[in-house]
């Protein structure tokens, strides 16, 4: 019983015994997540203004989805190898599913997440003119239920990149930022319209406390808490899957550099070379052995 308790990942030593780890790594994850929303919500914000004054929406919805992509991009490019450069307490969630974090590691950074968004939004608000205009809300049309899904979809999206391309380890896996990025922002050229592609609730929150919660649509904002989540849930649940399935083996020269793992010339009537000789290699292999075959001078076989 006793052996049983000091093994559980519920032990206390083993909870707290990486607490002052856990704890510089927070702090860090807040300045990482600050910077980065920073950058992203600092370009938003440009963007907005500068849409008021010549009224353009797709140059809009472009500058906004490549501020977020790339400040992402940047800044976990930044602090990939210090904290994993989470920036979002969604994909916390996703790697605490998964084992990749502790619990008390899973709660410090959610905090510190959240808590850098509230910074970013203040810093960023008293260094622009004009009213903060980073808040995510639903645009006319757009109900809660397709506002939560959208939010999933996209955030699920985000959570299997993360999973695949730095979770997984491969020669690609220092790129996984680039990854990363270029996933947030394709969520955003899809989602900023209806939603304001928010896939991270920190990037929500932030702008919500530093305004009050005075923005349209406020009274909607529990959706950037459950449609993150259940993108969280359904990302992991398909890695989850796919672990189970051993995805390596369904496709195991794919990440391969090694030249001997390309395909042959193709024939004429498909397949390779390789593939195309198989039957003949082995039939020779066969005429081989048997004429290998010593026979005695009467003809017998030997």
């Amino acid at each position: 019983m006793a052996s049983s308790e000091k093994h559980s990942p519920w032990n206390s030593h083993r909870l707290f015994g990486s607490f002052y780890l856990d704890l510089k790594a927070a702090v860090l994850e807040f300045i990482g997540t600050t910077f980065f929303l920073l950058l992203g919500l600092g370009g938003i914000q440009a963007a907005t203004g500068e849409a008021l004054v010549s009224g353009s929406n797709i140059e809009h919805v472009l500058y906004i989805a490549t501020c977020m992509g790339f400040s992402l991009l940047v800044t976990a490019w930044l602090f990939f190898r210090v904290t994993g450069g989470l920036f979002n307490p969604n994909i916390t969630l996703a790697l605490f599913l998964v084992g990749v974090v502790g619990p008390v590691r899973f709660v410090l950074f959610c905090i510190a997440q959240l808590l850098g968004s509230i910074a970013a939004s203040a810093i960023l608000y008293g260094l622009t003119p004009g009213p903060l205009s980073v808040n995510t809300f639903l645009q006319q049309g757009i109900n809660s239920a397709q506002g939560v899904f959208i939010e999933m979809f996209i955030t699920a999206a985000l959570v299997v990149a993360v999973l695949l391309l730095a979770v997984e380890k491969h020669e690609a896996t220092p790129f996984a930022p680039v990854g990363v990025g270029l996933t947030l922002f394709v969520g955003h050229l899809w989602a900023v319209f209806y939603t304001g592609a928010c896939m991270n609730t920190a990037r929500a929150f932030g702008p919500a406390v530093v305004t009050g919660f005075n923005f349209p649509e406020h009274s909607k904002h529990w959706v950037y808490w459950v449609g993150p989540f259940l993108g969280s849930l359904l990302g992991s649940a398909f890695y989850a899957i796919l672990k189970f399935m051993n995805y390596q083996e369904l496709n195991p020269a794919q990440a391969s550099t090694r030249p001997e793992d390309s395909p042959d010339a193709p024939t004429l009537f498909g397949g390779s070379e390789k593939e195309a000789r198989k039957p003949e290699s082995s039939g020779g292999a066969d005429n081989a052995s048997s004429s290998n075959v010593k026979r005695k001078p009467n003809g017998s076989e030997a």
